[in-house]
């Protein structure tokens, strides 16, 4: 097959696994949030999570992975001069981050499909944005091609992500007022 083709479908399995890692902790997110919900609705929420977290890994997220890596495997065996480049050893020691994040989201996928949390919403979130630097970091390393100046994107989004998380916090906080501030007037009124 010729070299441009699987290289088409390599990147084609990349989106679709980053697409796949970055939906799967936001299924996370809600289900642990449903975990506050009063029954039936917290029994109901949790139960489709996992379907559709289930669904997700199992028939988007894992294959695309795998198909990921046997096409970037084709394209090495098609060009072996890459294994000689500085900034090729980075990118796969990178992809090598990656699957260890996706081992954990398989963790993480397994304990609550068993119900167990063991993490916040806010940690899930902040977790989250590991797959966000992971792919800056391999975009500009195989568009730029080299081994250094990848750093800098790497750096504009940890500064980015950094930015996010308190954007996260102070939305969170203007969040938590307004519920205090309605429960406050309530409890007025109910004293009145």
């Amino acid at each position: 097959m010729d070299f441009l083709y699987v290289k088409s479908l390599h990147i084609i399995f990349v989106v679709t696994w980053f697409a796949g890692l970055f939906y799967i902790i936001r299924l996370f997110i809600y289900h642990i949030e449903a975990e506050k919900k009063i029954e039936p609705a917290k029994e109901i929420l949790q139960t489709q999570y996992k379907l559709m977290s289930k669904r997700l890994w199992y028939i988007i997220t894992w294959p695309s992975a795998i198909l990921a890596s046997f096409f970037a495997i084709w394209m090495l065996y098609q060009s072996p001069y890459y294994l000689s480049e500085p900034w090729m050893h980075v990118k796969l020691a990178f992809v090598l981050a990656l699957y260890f994040y996706h081992y954990s989201c398989q963790r993480i996928y397994t304990q609550l499909q068993k119900n167990i949390i063991k993490y916040s919403a806010l940690q899930l979130r902040i977790w989250n944005e590991v797959a966000t630097i992971i792919l800056f970091a391999i975009v500009f390393l195989v568009t730029l091609k080299s081994a250094i100046n990848w750093i800098w994107g790497v750096v504009g989004i940890i500064l980015f992500g950094v930015l996010l998380m308190l954007a996260i916090r102070l939305y969170k906080k203007i969040r938590e007022k307004k519920s205090w501030d309605k429960a406050e007037k309530k409890a007025l009124k109910e004293t009145e």
